[in-house]
């Protein structure tokens, strides 16, 4: 029997000129982010504020690709953050994949 697993997703976001700007209002466009995920089936795992290359990085799940996209298509089009995301896969599924190798 193949165990199904939620994707989990690694979101590794950079504020934009607008966003460091606006930056005052960012713990509530991060909440009101949080509610539409939610909204849309996901659930965010994770969210931390980060000193580097990258500014926020949050993890989450998302019932599918498609709804991850679609949620990171919106986040971007705030103009707040820029996004590169990762889709993660659980020990447990790295053993399954190895598990199949010929």
């Amino acid at each position: 029997m193949e165990v199904r697993f939620i994707p989990i997703y690694v979101c590794l976001m950079k504020l934009t000129d607008q966003g460091i700007r606006e930056i005052k209002n960012a713990p509530k466009r991060i909440q009101e982010a949080i509610k539409t995920l939610e909204a849309m089936g996901g659930k965010l795992i994770a969210f931390y504020m980060v000193m580097g290359e990258y500014d926020y990085v949050g993890i989450a799940e998302a019932p599918s690709d498609e709804v991850a996209a679609t949620f990171l298509l919106g986040l971007g089009s705030s103009g707040h953050v820029r996004t590169t995301t990762l889709k993660a896969l659980t020990m447990e599924q790295i053993a399954a994949i190895v598990e199949r190798l010929p």
